[in-house]
């Protein structure tokens, strides 16, 4: 992959996790998950591949959460696998 090609993922997963920041139907810990995964995801001090990484831990921590609708976790596996393409 190049460059071009991790701005988009990048960008691919960040409009997923902005959907799931806004979603009032999913619970607040989560969506301050995705905004902080979001944050990370934006950081232009780190190279795509920390980005990446920062954010996936970030998803991990949550993705086990009971209080979690399906459709939402659906949509953090998605973003988990777009981010588990981009290396440094």
């Amino acid at each position: 992959m190049g460059k071009q090609e991790y701005i988009s993922e990048i960008e691919r997963a960040v409009q997923i996790l902005d959907r799931i920041s806004q979603d009032r139907g999913v619970p607040k810990n989560i969506r301050r998950a995705a905004t902080e995964a979001i944050d990370a995801l934006r950081d232009e001090s780190q190279s795509y591949g920390v980005r990446a990484s920062k954010a996936i831990s970030i998803l991990n921590d949550i993705i086990n959460d009971i209080n979690m609708p399906f459709p939402t976790r659906s949509q953090i596996l998605l973003t988990v696998g777009i981010l588990e393409r981009i290396r440094d």
